[in-house]
């Protein structure tokens, strides 16, 4: 046995005993006639004490260990004469009377502590000692402990967990599929799947009536903050349900998780917001509603004065900051700046300063008297002390340039607390999208959700207009989760595959399997899922995902620990029957 305990187990109550700990060096002091080694493992550090004159060799040899050798001590438990209040073992050390080196170290990279001196990219070449810092390692603990939750509590309510196939046919829509060659099918594809999607449709027509999985999916897109090549989902589907109870039971889980992870309780019901005011008044599909500074929309009142560039806009909007007229000019250079980034693409920022004396201060001075300021301000709900910043152009890009900055405000006012939690509902999102490149309609969540019943007869008519029973779980500006009640009627499925451009042909060569699953009776379903990586990190309180998957990416989808992707033997390529041009 290379421990009778765990290094951070022991307290003032085991004084006395014999016992044998395993563990990492942590740090190593020496002190002349004594050596302090700190031992660590998963579960804490535990002080380790040699004496000079009780044991000179056995000191020496302490002496030696570097930082992340791995030994096994065996000693007695003593109360520590200066006590450490900071870990949970401070009170006790233990008397050495054996060591043994079980691997020695070289001198890592970085130091494994909380707050490392290693870069991201360091520490993600080297993320097996990454993970020995106990934040790190948190995070994961974190993940297993929702994991377990998600399972007890839908086990409860008689879903059955079903595993999907991970290699399966790829299909256009959506984000770019990974590919895999077939090498017993040659010239033939498989696709990672985006998601089990098609699967749990076709579990539904099985009688599954509850399923779920924490299943892998696989998107070849952009990385970004909340963004992996491969991530994992809480994926779930039921049979014989309408939205309102797909929203219960997911909102329940929600509530259960926050109460028994971060204790947390969320007694009300969540809010619900239709996608069209989601857009107007917060320029987002995930609106942060942590705090307000909803937009104002000023184009009725601020044009038909001498400054051109409002006559001229499609839209001007405003957004209220409480109590920021105190920002200094310098200030306002920088907010102005931060709008004129290429990624946000404002021309320029007009503010109003709302003076605490009832005065304004405003970029458009010259263009406005103090009542046309005194009306803005009202529309607004401003009161004094407060900063009006409005941008101008047209509605739709003026709109996602309002949300950026309505966010750093927010986050530069300190109202973005990572410990508030302001869950919503946003629903009633629009079937369609058009894409103006291809001249054609895309499917906004994909092709098999349903349009609301009520917009059925617009789907000739005004495609654009038609409503889908399509809903997104939001939490703090995070898009959780998202799903829809599906199509299971063969002849509305063939209509909506005519209104994305698919021929008869390939919407049977694409999804004839689950058309003629229709055909054998396809009970109502719907479903959703849960973001579990973005999950998690809200809950941990990170910006980024990476930090709770063990084995991450970098934003250029690289494993940098194993240099992954790589080039593979031409022997392979050739039993794949493939071939490639080498870039220059």
């Amino acid at each position: 046995m290379y421990r009778t305990h765990t290094c951070g187990q022991l307290r003032i109550t085991d004084v006395d005993q014999n016992v044998s700990l395993s563990g990492w060096v942590q740090k190593n002091r020496d002190l002349g006639g004594m050596t302090f080694v700190d031992l660590r493992d998963r579960y804490g550090i535990t002080q380790i004490a040699f004496n000079m004159d009780v044991d000179a060799d056995l000191c020496k040899k302490a002496r030696e260990l570097g930082r992340e050798f791995v030994v096994q001590v065996s000693g007695v438990v003593k109360e520590r004469e200066s006590k450490n209040k900071k870990i949970p073992t401070g009170e006790i050390e233990i008397i050495a009377n054996d060591i043994k080196v079980l691997s020695s170290s070289t001198t890592p990279p970085f130091t494994i502590e909380e707050n490392t001196d290693g870069g991201d990219e360091l520490r993600m070449k080297y993320r097996y000692l990454d993970l020995r810092r106990a934040n790190v390692r948190e995070n994961l603990v974190l993940r297993h402990k929702m994991g377990i939750e998600v399972r007890n509590y839908l086990d409860k309510l008689d879903f059955i967990e079903t595993e999907t196939p991970v290699l399966i046919k790829s299909t256009p829509e959506g984000a770019r599929d990974f590919i895999v060659p077939s090498r017993m099918n040659p010239g033939e594809f498989y696709a990672l799947p985006q998601s089990p999607q098609v699967f749990k449709q076709l579990l539904m027509v099985s009688g599954f009536d509850r399923y779920y999985q924490i299943v892998k999916c696989f998107r070849d897109e952009d990385l970004r903050a909340d963004r992996q090549p491969e991530f994992t989902q809480i994926d779930c589907e039921m049979s014989f349900v309408e939205q309102e109870d797909i929203l219960n039971t997911f909102e329940g889980l929600t509530k259960h998780l926050f109460k028994v992870l971060k204790n947390v309780d969320i007694d009300y019901a969540f809010p619900r917001m239709t996608y069209k005011d989601a857009m107007e008044n917060y320029g987002s599909d995930k609106p942060d509603i942590r705090f307000g500074m909803e937009f104002v929309d000023l184009s009725d009142i601020a044009k038909n004065k001498d400054f051109p560039v409002f006559n001229s806009a499609e839209y001007i909007g405003a957004v209220c900051a409480p109590g920021a007229a105190k920002f200094t000019r310098k200030q306002l250079d920088k907010l102005t700046d931060f709008v004129k980034r290429p990624q946000i693409g404002a021309k320029g920022l007009v503010y109003v300063k709302y003076n605490e004396d009832g005065s304004f201060k405003s970029s458009v001075d010259k263009f406005y008297e103090k009542e046309d300021l005194q009306a803005w301000a009202d529309k607004a709900n401003a009161k004094p002390g407060d900063l009006l910043l409005i941008l101008v152009g047209d509605k739709k890009s003026t709109l996602l340039q309002l949300c950026e900055l309505r966010l750093e405000m927010g986050s530069q006012l300190g109202l973005r607390n990572n410990e508030d939690f302001k869950p919503l509902w946003v629903v009633d999102f629009p079937l369609l999208e058009w894409d103006e490149d291809n001249s054609r309609y895309h499917a906004m969540h994909h092709p098999f959700t349903s349009p609301k019943a009520e917009d059925f007869d617009k789907l000739e008519s005004n495609p654009g207009e038609v409503r889908a029973n399509a809903y997104d779980l939001v939490i703090n500006g995070v898009e959780i989760g998202g799903g829809s009640i599906r199509i299971h009627d063969t002849e509305l499925q063939a209509e909506m595959f005519k209104h994305l451009g698919f021929t008869e042909e390939e919407a049977q060569n694409q999804f004839g399997f689950l058309m003629d699953a229709f055909q054998y009776g396809a009970p109502p379903h719907g479903g959703i899922a849960f973001g579990f990586d973005r999950l998690v990190s809200l809950f941990a309180g990170l910006e980024t995902i990476r930090d709770v998957i063990a084995f991450p990416k970098n934003n250029s989808g690289r494993d940098v620990m194993i240099d992954s992707p790589s080039r593979v033997v031409d022997e392979q390529m050739d039993e794949l029957k493939l071939d490639y041009k080498k870039s220059e």
